[in-house]
């Protein structure tokens, strides 16, 4: 039997390309809001003779997560693998005028859904499992208030538990990819050359090599 990784944030970006690195030796769970990305992605996982399952839903819905790390339970027994690529980008504004909405839903996403799903998906992961979370570090950058406080806040919650667990599992890694091409960093920077920045599937395998350099794969 395939190991199982969930894939949080697998639609597009980092996390697609995640998903079709580990295709060959896990069976992905892939969650995302965008059920065309996710079928596309599939496309290309079961090309490469891969198998995954396609979970089409908001990770700020708690009733939605209750239900899918239910079902990853209920069909596999828990989890290999768990790597939280979802974010939300809210627009760039001065610290003086962001939007009450935009604050929201970047708290939401960011913070609450990410300490709800740490509840969910530890039982998931045991004490071998491994999660592996992604610092994007803006905090106290100018126009970056809303985004760089919640995402700092939500690195925050990924060291406490990665302090909490270091001798008693699961294992915990925080990494920082190079700057890639992706939706969200075009949102920040739209006038960039993109082509100076690093393609998705080379941060991908990046990753993967440093999660097996730690025997976390």
């Amino acid at each position: 039997m395939s190991k199982t990784a969930l894939i949080t944030g697998a639609s597009r970006g980092l996390g697609a390309a995640l998903a079709e690195a580990l295709a060959p030796t896990h069976h992905i769970i892939a969650v995302g809001r965008t059920t065309g990305a996710l079928e596309e992605l599939d496309d290309r996982i079961q090309a490469e003779g891969g198998s995954a399952t396609l979970a089409p839903m908001d990770i700020t819905n708690a009733d939605a997560m209750a239900v899918l790390c239910r079902g990853i339970h209920d069909r596999w027994g828990g989890l290999d693998l768990w790597l939280h690529c979802a974010v939300h980008a809210a627009p760039l504004t001065p610290t003086d005028h962001i939007d009450a909405k935009d604050m929201e839903k970047s708290i939401a996403g960011n913070v609450t859904a990410t300490a709800r799903l740490i509840t969910f998906v530890s039982p998931l992961l045991g004490a071998e499992g491994t999660a592996v979370f992604f610092d994007d570090p803006r905090a106290g950058t100018k126009f970056f208030g809303s985004y760089g406080s919640t995402k700092a806040a939500q690195i925050a919650l990924a060291t406490s538990w990665q302090v909490e667990t270091a001798q008693i599992g699961p294992r915990v890694h925080i990494l920082t990819p190079d700057p890639m091409p992706t939706a969200t960093r075009a949102r920040f920077f739209p006038g960039e050359d993109r082509a100076a920045l690093s393609d998705t599937a080379t941060q991908a395998a990046a990753v993967l090599a440093q999660l097996s350099e730690n025997s976390a794969l």
